[in-house]
């Protein structure tokens, strides 16, 4: 069974963490409906969605990936890059303490679950304006015992290693070349996302099934001609706070 962890949209949202989009008009009230057909989405795909306390005076509190990273064996609980992030973790620590051992990433480390790819055995760590070096080496050594190798890559113009790539079904990876350079993934087949659509890269795979934006409809077309099975949901009011669809959740296989 799978579990995803979410949490609601704050009202704070319009406060959010900005780093390569200019500030617009966020609704609190559609994000939040969007919100809501993104989690019955994941129940249609077999999860059960447990929804974590909301923080309203947290701006970015929706985007429960960043706070976490886990993995068959542990979760690492993150250290998020942005200090306004860091009163996100304890509550989500506290779920995770029910699925999984935990460790945590300390100063002056930092780590974003959004920087953080899993290819198999492989991890990836990105070094962005939100994960530094230390982060991914105090990461890497608590998943090294457990047989994962860790490596860092460096995205460019993009706020996370997920926001230009991530992991389909099958072991490909989707991925925008234009944000991070495909050799770095040690010959990983992979499949370039539409060129006009440059955010389409961050899915969200749960089992054999990929959760897309409903804004990458070319790519969207093109992973279904490939045999993907995908599921496209309304996105677009949270994306103005920099978001995809990992954002939104932490899947955990209990």
């Amino acid at each position: 069974m799978f579990v995803a962890l979410t949490r609601p949209v704050p009202p704070s949202i319009t406060e959010c963490e900005l780093t390569h989009m200019e500030r617009v008009p966020i609704s609190w009230s559609r994000a939040t409906e969007q919100h809501h057909a993104y989690e019955q989405a994941l129940v249609s795909l077999g999860c059960r969605v447990e929804q974590l306390s909301a923080q309203p005076t947290l701006p970015d509190s929706v985007f429960v990936e960043d706070t976490a990273v886990v993995v068959d064996e542990c979760a690492v609980i993150a250290r998020p890059g942005a200090p306004s992030r860091r009163d996100e973790t304890p509550t989500v620590a506290s779920a995770l303490a029910a699925y999984r051992t935990l460790f945590t990433i300390e100063a002056p480390g930092t780590l974003d679950g959004g920087d953080v790819l899993r290819l198999g055995r492989r991890i990836y760590v990105g070094l962005s304006g939100r994960t530094n070096v230390d982060g991914a080496r105090q990461l890497a050594a608590f998943l090294q015992p457990f047989d994962y190798s860790v490596e860092s890559v460096v995205p460019t113009d993009c706020l996370h290693l997920k926001s230009a790539v991530s992991a389909l079904p099958d072991g490909h990876l989707l991925l925008n070349p234009r944000w991070i350079d495909a050799s770095a993934f040690a010959g990983a087949p992979w499949i370039e996302v539409d060129p006009a659509e440059p955010f389409a890269a961050n899915v969200l795979c749960v089992g054999p099934s990929v959760l897309c934006s409903a804004a990458a409809d070319r790519t969207r077309r093109l992973l279904e001609a490939q045999g993907y099975d995908v599921t496209a949901v309304d996105a677009s009011e949270l994306a103005k706070a920099e978001a995809g669809v990992t954002c939104c959740s932490i899947i955990v296989t209990s």
